[in-house]
């Protein structure tokens, strides 16, 4: 018996893509820090559409306690309703000191903390949030699948995960280029050929809200709702 609930099991156990250039936080840290004095002129105008995206589907969202993940430089910060308070976290402790002079700056009474913290493993209890959202950071961590996993711990049952990233084409020239990109991830800090396939296993990828980001659906936003008893391992689809 034990046997057969052994091949049972074997049988869900899929092979999870992943780029062809891993990413540790050490390269993630050495990246950002490059990036951290001039990323909102280079990349702010570029990530807006996806970050306003992003928060307004964060506040037409229940619940008040919201987990932002990868905030950076907080360029999302002031897009936040009042009535939700934001926690934020990063691995980048140069990209946080900018987002803590932005909320200063700002007077942005509703962030509750910044902190610098591994997105695959928080310090957060079980359930601690209503939503968790993730802008630009499924294609930085190591393990996309782990980070998924830790976003349910901390999510709780009824609440929602949400993700704004650029996913691998499925053909054509873009393909080709992203491919071609792939070459300078640790450079870029992020994987320009990252399939979604490698954050989601099939049965989340199947019941996900997908909607297509300016400019030009360069990037997607993936909203998800946090299931009862899906805290699952990241390699059982």
């Amino acid at each position: 018996m034990s046997d057969v609930l052994h091949d049972e099991a074997a049988e869900k156990v899929v092979e999870i893509p992943s780029p062809k250039s891993a990413l540790d936080a050490a390269a993630v840290k050495a990246a950002y820090r490059r990036w951290a004095s001039v990323y909102d002129a280079l990349f702010g105008s570029v990530s807006a559409f996806g970050r306003k995206r992003a928060v307004e589907a964060v506040n037409a969202l229940p619940g008040t306690q919201v987990l932002e993940v990868g905030v950076g430089t907080g360029l999302a910060l002031p897009y936040y309703r009042a009535n939700k308070r934001i926690t934020g976290i990063d691995l980048s402790g140069d990209m946080l000191e900018r987002a803590r002079q932005r909320v200063r700056r700002m007077k942005l009474s509703n962030v509750e903390n910044l902190l610098e913290m591994d997105a695959e493993a928080t310090q957060f209890a079980d359930g601690t949030f209503d939503v968790a959202v993730a802008m630009f950071v499924a294609s930085v961590v190591p393990h996309p699948r782990a980070l998924l996993a830790e976003l349910k711990r901390v999510v709780k049952p009824g609440g929602h995960i949400l993700f704004v990233n650029h996913f691998l084409a499925q053909g054509g020239v873009r393909l080709a280029v992203e491919r071609g990109m792939a070459r300078a991830s640790h450079s870029l800090g992020w994987h320009p050929d990252f399939a979604i396939e490698s954050l989601l296993p099939p049965a989340d990828l199947r019941r996900a809200v997908l909607q297509p980001v300016p400019p030009a659906g360069l990037f997607t936003l993936v909203t998800l709702e946090r299931e009862a008893g899906s805290c699952a391992s990241p390699l059982v689809a």
